[in-house]
């Protein structure tokens, strides 16, 4: 469908994702194709990511389609009043149609669907900053646990008082990086450590990686790219302690990356989970240079995703978190801090499409 002065949406982009959808709806259903598991498979997925535009299309070709035939009516002077209301709210339609549209119609980020590895570090504070890591890692799990997402450590760097220096640990569901990729940044707290005698409030930071995690598809390790450590892990001992060199150290030689994993008795165990962070810093590290190479990249109001960026505070006695990225001050810290954490990932989704709707006008 076609309308004079049909607003700001592409209509040959949105065309040509229509004319696409029913050659995949064609071909998923060709006995050949179907005999060809992984392109059939391949295709299928094309095909799911597309129909919600399918259907979207067919709401407003509807929708089109009512306008014109109140239109048709309002030469006829008995219908003229009923034409005109079923027009405007035809009109209103439409144009909530095509916003939804847009949106729809933007381009995907391809690590949406992926899982995620988090890794969080102490940073600014000393103590008081590993014990608010223990805090954000607690926070990240019991956000998995309410929406229904996995959760499975890979490694954790404690301190003495129950606090991380470093903890890297793995969460995977539906679209579950679309969702926690906005977290990666510098976290501030502001509050009173338990260590503190005199009451002061005492400034501390944390920083947060969200990494996708990397497919074979994504990323080659060549085994002459790697090198291998294995050694004895350490911990408070007693009957489990480990009797053989389970941990493993792997350095990825061409850039440097080291991760180290002792989290399980398995040597094997280990290695895999070394593997899967080892893929997906290396696959940030090469997707982060190629994006800084990229002339004119944006940069949105949600910020660059830049590690050393302040993104959020956390301020204990106002009861507060505010995102300094988009300005939001929540008043929940308690629930926010017990993975109530919705509402501020949901804004800083919505701020990313405006940011980019505005850049495609």
């Amino acid at each position: 469908p076609r309308r004079d002065g049909g607003g700001e949406m592409n209509r040959e982009k949105l065309e040509s994702v229509i004319a696409r959808y029913e050659k995949l709806s064609a071909e998923i259903a060709d006995p050949a194709v179907i005999a060809d598991t992984a392109l059939w498979s391949g295709l299928c997925k094309e095909h799911t990511a597309l129909a919600p535009i399918a259907e979207k299309y067919a709401e407003l070709s509807r929708a089109e389609s009512d306008l014109a035939g109140a239109e048709a009516l309002l030469s006829d002077p008995d219908m003229k009043e009923l034409a005109e209301e079923e027009i405007g709210e035809k009109k209103r339609l439409i144009g909530k149609l095509e916003e939804e549209l847009k949106i729809l119609l933007l381009p995907r980020d391809p690590d949406d669907d992926k899982n995620v590895i988090i890794e969080i570090r102490g940073g600014a504070g000393g103590e008081e900053a590993a014990l608010f890591g223990a805090d954000l890692m607690r926070m990240y799990k019991m956000y998995a646990d309410r929406t229904g997402l996995h959760w499975e450590d890979i490694g954790i760097n404690s301190t003495e008082l129950g606090g991380v220096k470093e903890a890297v640990f793995m969460m995977s569901g539906s679209g579950v990086y679309g969702r926690l990729k906005y977290e990666s940044g510098v976290h501030r707290v502001q509050r009173v450590p338990e260590t503190e005698t005199q009451g002061r409030i005492h400034t501390s930071t944390v920083t947060v990686a969200v990494l996708p995690e990397a497919e074979d598809v994504n990323v080659e390790i060549l085994d002459k790219d790697l090198r291998i450590d294995t050694y004895r892990s350490g911990g408070a001992g007693g009957q489990h302690i480990n009797k053989t060199d389970s941990a493993v150290r792997m350095t990825h030689i061409p850039t440097g990356i080291v991760v180290c994993c002792e989290d399980e008795r398995s040597q094997m165990k280990n290695r895999d989970k070394a593997m899967k962070v080892l893929k997906a810093r290396v696959y940030d590290y090469y997707n982060s240079i190629a994006e800084k190479e990229l002339a004119g990249r944006r940069r949105s109001q949600i910020g660059t995703g830049d590690r050393s960026e302040r993104i959020r505070t956390y301020n204990f006695p106002q009861g507060r978190v505010t995102d300094h990225r988009i300005g939001l001050s929540l008043y929940n810290l308690t629930d926010f801090m017990n993975g109530d954490i919705d509402e501020m990932l949901e804004a800083l989704r919505l701020a990313d499409i405006t940011a980019r709707l505005s850049e495609n006008e």
